[in-house]
């Protein structure tokens, strides 16, 4: 892979060059090549490769379950290269099956406890954002993915970008069955609030998914600001450093 130089840019293939364009890395050019698909198929020299391809197809259907799982709170809070890091995050979950074979394993049997501190957005982490101590919670009896924050001074203890003067604390709990590629999910949020030296009040967040739930359960945890302009209230360019972390995960 080769970035592309010059006031012309180019799209396309000439000869055994192909040009082309990516939201973020610009302009690029690469050499046509490879191995012949059928071969890859078929060849039992390439047995490791078949079954490295179907768990890295797996992982990247179980990240975009979790992503439409939790895309209320994502919508705001995530950067351009989070899809490619929660698919290599999820394979790694899946290598960690001890039960099935090779190029059969999956997430339900992995360990998605892995997944617990997976940060959405790298411009704006939630570690680094949040300093307010906060205790999440996952009840699988009854389905409450919870998490509470005792009173706190949020210039104290939210780290905001410039130009902040509100935020909003969000959170989702999430009951993810990768197989069948369904969940149940609930969010919720606090008011918007000033980012000020005041005390807020407590905050109590109670997500309720199914209960007695026997597939992997997730609680995320975020938080989005905004900067109040004329009375109105905007996100703060455009959410990019909003910050929308995994704290909580329960496998089976």
């Amino acid at each position: 892979m080769a970035r592309q130089k010059g006031i012309i840019k180019l799209k396309g293939t000439i000869g055994d060059i192909t040009f082309y364009k990516t939201s973020q890395d610009g302009h690029l050019a690469r050499e046509k090549g490879g191995i012949d698909a059928s071969r890859i198929k078929n060849d039992p020299a390439f047995q490791r490769t078949r079954e490295n391809g179907s768990e890295f197809g797996r992982a990247g259907r179980a990240g975009k379950t979790l992503r439409i799982a939790l895309r209320a709170l994502l919508i705001n809070s995530a950067d351009g290269r989070m899809v490619s890091r929660l698919t290599q995050q999820m394979v790694r979950v899946i290598q960690a099956d001890l039960v099935n074979e090779r190029g059969l394993r999956n997430v339900i049997d992995g360990e998605a406890e892995l997944l617990e501190g997976f940060e959405f957005n790298i411009r704006g982490k939630l570690g680094t954002s949040l300093y307010a101590p906060y205790t999440g919670a996952i009840d699988r009896i009854t389905g409450e993915i919870t998490v509470d924050i005792p009173p706190f001074v949020p210039v104290n203890m939210i780290v905001a970008p410039s130009g902040t003067t509100h935020y909003k604390i969000i959170s989702g709990g999430a009951s993810i069955d990768f197989e069948a590629e369904v969940f149940d999910v609930q969010t919720s949020a606090t008011a918007i609030l000033p980012w000020d030296a005041v005390a807020t009040v407590a905050v109590a967040h109670t997500n309720q998914v199914l209960a007695n739930s026997t597939k992997p359960l997730f609680l995320a945890l975020g938080i989005e600001f905004y900067q109040e302009v004329n009375g109105q209230m905007y996100p703060l360019k455009n959410g990019a450093f909003n910050p929308l972390a995994l704290v909580k995960v329960s496998g089976l």
